[in-house]
């Protein structure tokens, strides 16, 4: 008989398709440029909407930005999310630490034989190097304001959609 010819994709670690990402960084971001362009009181009904989900999955994740300061929120009839920090006061690093367990990184250690020093040893230096990249990587969500971001954006009124 004939052979079933199959066709892998291998993934490459520089292969961003192959890796697993972790979005709620960038879609807190955005909301809350989003929240500081509007202005007033934003409806979880809203947030849904721009980012393609559910108000239930939002109330969720911004409760870590209610419980970190940078928003409040008002039940009922014409509630919502309002700003609680002026944007000039909250970096990127400020949302990041506010998201409970972030993965910065998909690359990590092994963990098939905690015996094998082998392993052990590239655990060792894999962890290391994650962690000055963590660092460097904090130290840079650190030094931008979210003013910063908000101002490459014209409002949203001035011009004629919002994205």
């Amino acid at each position: 008989m004939f052979a079933k010819r199959v066709t892998l994709k291998v993934a490459h670690f520089h292969d961003p398709e192959s890796m697993q990402r972790d979005t709620r960084l960038a879609r807190l971001l955005h909301v809350l440029v989003h929240m500081h362009l509007r202005g007033g009181t934003t409806t979880s009904q809203t947030i849904a909407l721009m980012l393609h989900t559910n108000p239930v999955v939002v109330r969720r994740t911004m409760g870590a930005l209610r419980d970190a300061g940078f928003v409040t929120s008002t039940g009922g009839p014409g509630g919502g999310w309002t700003l609680a920090r002026d944007l000039d006061s909250l970096t990127v690093r400020d949302v990041c630490e506010a998201i409970a367990h972030t993965t910065l990184f998909a690359v990590g250690p092994a963990q098939d034989n905690d015996a094998c020093p082998v392993e052990a040893a590239v655990n060792r230096r894999i962890n290391a190097a994650l962690a000055a990249a963590e660092a460097a990587l904090m130290t840079a969500f650190g030094e931008v304001p979210l003013s910063e971001i908000a101002g490459e954006i014209r409002a949203p009124a001035a011009r004629g959609r919002s994205r």
